[in-house]
């Protein structure tokens, strides 16, 4: 058979439901302004020469450029328009008089901060009016790699600040008397000009309009001295390592020897002092002193180097030794009660610079040598205390990778039951909390050493997810959590070592701490993310990982009296080169005092988050049922707010549900968000639902709406030039369709994308052309079907091009995660009943089809059921 000549496979005839929606003017009108919304961005100027009024905007009499509010009936937007998930949030209007050099970064780019509310009402009553939440969604950090994240640095030294407030200056202060002093456009002190601002490093003058600063409101210093305490540390990773019997049966010790082997060269190193400790844990505690190279020659550059002793040492060993591999030691410690240290902890904490191929020796030697384990037990407690003890003096990173349950020693945990608690109001207390206070007060304590911990959990037994998570959660770390792991899938190693080498290669920042100020009668008064909120205002970071995300919450104690508002996020943090950084993201935002202008600027992926952060809160503080509750009451209260204040006829409010344009995905993201695996009711295993709350308070924005709402493609109808690469080489997708399985032909073919997982939806009549072109059979029930990837297939290219698509989906550089793939069989008249096979292929399909959030699924509305319970909530 070629396969060469194109196919033409069924394709369905309704997109929807059974008629076509009529596209009104008033639609169109729309579309035109979602098309302006996607070429403009997140930023506009005006003034009395800028271009004529652009769609969606409209001028006040003082010149003042405003978002146009357009109302739309929800009931008459179904299906939903999903494209507007991919939308840019509305435009920020900023006059040019306002900014001191006009450019296309003088406001911070909303991949960076992203606020909530694109116009600020002018008081705290009109923001308690419309009943939209107030904060801001930042990303300090857009990649893995610093080397891909590059902007604005300023090495001179020059640091101006504000005398009264500390703000940085940014392009949006104001040079008076002839430019000697500038007013701060955050607390409007007026600060002196210093006399370096207008010099090279030369002392030549340089135009001061056009430093970094000036021109750009996301900015990198090179911080002095004056900002460190102390020399800059080395990046230190100390790995403790699950070595009982579970962890070596499963196959999890060596998969992550081998990983860790095969990564050692890619972690962050470019100052060349990062150091490597690891300790094997069962009921005791396994060290290792990894000698220097034998092939290590000292260099008189590196004599004054912290790493001098070790080297001398390091040389006497193999004076004493001669061959360096059996001058590698293990000392086990088995006192769990008061762990000591074998060794000096230079000694076991190595420079990899210098010990690189010792360390690769030891890491092949460990499986082997545990391999005839018969130990159960795991004391992390101690293992804990023990590595945080090693690095006290430095800080560092802590990686713990398990398959098995901490029973031995300090912080030991027992298995809770979970039978009868499950979808109960005492699901949070009993199986959502922190089972033993030490992992508490031990990450406070991590905290202030500067130390950080990730935790790798892969097993197919219980672990207690929500415990081990706090280890994390306030100390900028993160946990993954691998259910059911077992090293014979290929499919499930492949995962683990995936994500596993992305983050260990990812860059790190160290000793970071973040900090927000905000205009006169504006303050941060809540704080979402993994890391210690040490005072009122400072959040403190022992390392700053590059894969998530933070959302602070915002208050209006006093009314903004000026036309713009502003909020400064500022970080200091140690980069892996040694130097010491600053990273200032400055935003501004215009203030209203019409509440139309409010919500026609409102961010609905943003607001998403903000609701998403407090939900997350009330399921691990008091139950997921007041969560769930949380989502639809604030989604009502808003709604509500809009029919008040801006619905003009109330008999028009009674028969329709009204929304602003910019705001009509919000609805359909609440109810997805309540059907999410961290809030849905019925029984969910508390690790599953642990570990997707846990997800969820970190996700860069983009994947945690991807979490909420999947995205979901038809590939048995793509056209001729999706699935191949475009002009940027990159693999063209097809365009998404809406998750609800009303579109899914029973002949067809559907890929969906939770951000965490892929399903490749077969249905069950598909053609035998479409199965031969895809899995070179004609018969559906000889589809491989679960945790698989494709074959490959030389002579399909439609083979190649869903190869291509599933490669492109997976791809990226922002977060560590490898989504697997999982084939699904549809259901089908001729398939046979009651067997093995089919019944966990049922299983499948139920988790597949919770994907599709549209519909009626786990006791949960679907969306039109959804709208309707709004509409009558709001009319009461």
């Amino acid at each position: 058979m070629s396969h060469h000549k194109k196919r033409v496979y069924p394709q369905a005839q309704v997109p929807y439901s059974a008629s076509e929606p009529v596209v009104t003017e008033q639609q169109q009108f729309q579309q035109q302004i979602d098309q302006t919304a996607y070429t403009m961005g997140n930023f506009q100027l005006d003034d009395n020469t800028y271009s004529p009024t652009q769609p969606g905007q409209q001028y006040l009499g003082s010149g003042k450029v405003v978002n146009q509010l357009y109302p739309v009936d929800l009931f008459t937007e179904l299906p939903p328009p999903i494209r507007d998930l991919s939308l840019p949030p509305p435009p920020i209007t900023i006059s040019q008089n306002s900014i001191v050099t006009p450019s296309e970064s003088a406001n911070a780019q909303y991949q960076y901060v992203r606020c909530t509310l694109n116009a600020v009402p002018k008081t705290s009553s009109l923001l308690k009016k419309t009943n939209l939440p107030f904060g801001i969604v930042i990303r300090p950090y857009l990649h893995l790699q610093d080397s891909d994240d590059q902007l604005p640095l300023n090495t001179d030294g020059v640091i101006v600040r504000c005398r009264r407030c500390r703000s940085y200056i940014n392009p949006f202060v104001t040079f008076i008397e002839q430019g000697r002093k500038w007013q701060c456009n955050i607390c409007h002190f007026k600060n002196e000009v210093p006399f370096g601002f207008d010099q090279n490093l030369q002392g030549a003058p340089i135009n001061r309009y056009e430093r970094n600063e000036i021109k750009n409101s996301v900015v990198d210093y090179l911080a002095p001295v004056e900002y460190s305490i102390r020399e800059p540390p080395p990046s230190v990773y100390v790995f403790i390592l699950d070595v009982s019997q579970n962890a070596v049966r499963n196959g999890l010790l060596a998969t992550s020897a081998r990983t860790i082997l095969e990564n050692l060269e890619f972690l962050p190193n470019h100052d060349g002092r990062t150091r490597v400790s690891i300790i094997c844990v069962d009921n005791g505690l396994h060290y290792f002193y990894v000698p220097l190279d034998d092939d290590y020659e000292e260099s008189d550059d590196d004599d004054d180097d912290d790493d001098g002793d070790d080297q001398e040492e390091g040389d006497d060993e193999d004076d004493e030794g001669g061959d360096v591999s059996e001058a590698i030691q293990m000392f086990d410690v088995g006192d769990l009660e008061e762990p000591f240290l074998p060794m000096p902890s230079d000694e076991l904490v190595v420079p990899l610079k210098y010990c690189r191929k010792n360390l690769e020796k030891l890491l092949k030697k460990i499986p082997e040598i545990f391999q005839d384990t018969h130990i159960s037990r795991f004391a992390l407690g101690p293992a804990l205390k023990s590595a945080s003890n090693l690095i006290k003096c430095t800080g560092g990173k802590i990686e713990i990778i398990s398959s098995t349950l901490p029973d031995t020693g300090t912080g030991r945990l027992k298995r809770r039951s979970e039978q009868g608690v499950l979808n109960t109001p005492k699901e949070s207390s009993q199986l959502l909390s922190c089972q033993d206070s030490f992992y508490k007060s031990f990450v406070i304590e991590c905290s202030k050493l500067q130390i950080t911990v990730d935790t790798f959990l892969a097993s197919e037994e219980y672990m207690d997810v929500a415990t081990l998570s706090h280890l994390a959660r306030f100390s900028g770390g993160q946990t993954h959590f691998y259910p059911g792991f077992n090293a014979t899938s290929l499919n499930d190693v492949t995962k683990f070592t995936r994500e596993l080498s992305k983050h260990l290669s990812m860059d790190i920042s160290m000793e970071a701490v973040m900090r927000v100020r905000c205009s006169t009668g504006l303050r941060a008064t809540s704080f979402f993310g993994h890391f210690f909120n040490r005072s009122s205002d400072l959040c403190t970071f022992s390392t700053m990982p590059r894969d998530q995300s933070y959302l602070f919450g915002i208050s209006i104690e006093d009314s903004l009296m000026k036309e713009y508002c502003y909020l400064q996020v500022s970080m200091l943090l140690t980069l892996n080169t040694g130097e010491r950084r600053i990273r200032v993201m400055t935003l501004a935002l215009p203030t209203t005092e019409s509440a139309r202008e409010v919500f026609a600027s409102a961010d609905q992926l943003a607001i998403t988050n903000f609701i998403t952060q407090n939900a997350v809160a009330k399921a691990l503080n008091s139950s997921v049922f007041s969560a769930r509750n949380f989502v639809t009451r604030s989604l009502q209260d808003t709604l509500g707010a809009y029919k008040k204040e801006i619905s003009l006829s109330n008999i028009t409010a009674v028969s329709s549900l009204n929304f602003c344009a910019n705001l009509r995905m919000l609805p359909l993201l609440m109810n997805a968000l309540c059907k999410h695996i961290a809030f849905r009711p019925g029984v969910v295993p508390s690790d599953y639902r642990a570990s997707a709350l846990n997800k969820l308070e970190t996700d860069p924005l983009h994947s945690l709406i991807k979490s909420i709402y999947p995205t979901v493609y038809s590939l048995h109808d793509i056209p001729d030039e999706v699935g191949l690469p475009n002009f940027n080489g990159k693999t063209v997708l097809p365009e998404p369709i809406n998750a609800t399985a009303s579109l899914f032909e029973r002949y067809g073919l559907y890929l969906i994308n939770n951000s965490t997982e892929l399903f490749l939806w077969v249905g069950g009549n598909a053609v035998p052309e479409l199965l031969g072109d895809v899995f070179n059979t004609d018969d559906i029930s000889n589809i491989p079907v679960g945790k698989c990837e494709l074959p490959l297939l030389i002579d399909s290219p439609f083979n190649e091009r869903l190869r291509n698509i599933i490669s492109e989906v997976r791809e990226n550089n922002d977060t560590i995660t490898f989504q697997s793939l999982y084939i699904v069989r549809g259901p089908s008249i001729n398939e046979p009943a009651n067997l093995t096979a089919e019944r966990e292929m049922a299983s499948i399909r139920l988790w597949t089809s919770s994907t599709l959030v549209e519909d009626k699924i786990m006791n949960c509305a679907s969306y039109r059921e959804y709208l309707q319970s709004m509409k009558t909530a709001i009319n009461k």
